[in-house]
């Protein structure tokens, strides 16, 4: 499966669990939509991913990515320690100068 850079980067960090690798994929100004919350700028994606990996354990595993310009949706097998794990997630993705500014994690 061919992914673009910052998803192949962000896939890797996440499964790692380097919440600051995983913040670096994204822009200064980047807005992340999950579990029905808002996190806006790196910072707070930061500190966003690295709870929910202290928290969920969560490791991604890709199964299909679509892209049209500079966007796309990942589906991926998502597993960890959270109810009904593993789950199907799609991670709707915007990428612009090689830095994604904006993700909406839906099921």
């Amino acid at each position: 499966m061919n992914l673009p850079p910052a998803v192949s980067a962000l896939v890797a960090a996440q499964n790692s669990f380097d919440s600051v690798t995983y913040a670096n994929c994204f822009s200064e100004t980047a807005v992340v939509y999950d579990e029905g919350k808002t996190h806006r700028g790196r910072k707070a994606i930061a500190l966003w991913i690295k709870a929910s990996n202290e928290k969920y354990q969560s490791v991604m595993k890709p199964l299909e990515y679509t892209g049209h310009g500079n966007s796309g949706v990942l589906s991926a097998e998502c597993s960890g320690t959270f109810p009904g794990s593993p789950i199907t997630l799609k991670f709707h993705f915007d990428i612009i100068d090689g830095q994604i500014q904006h993700l909406k994690v839906t099921s």
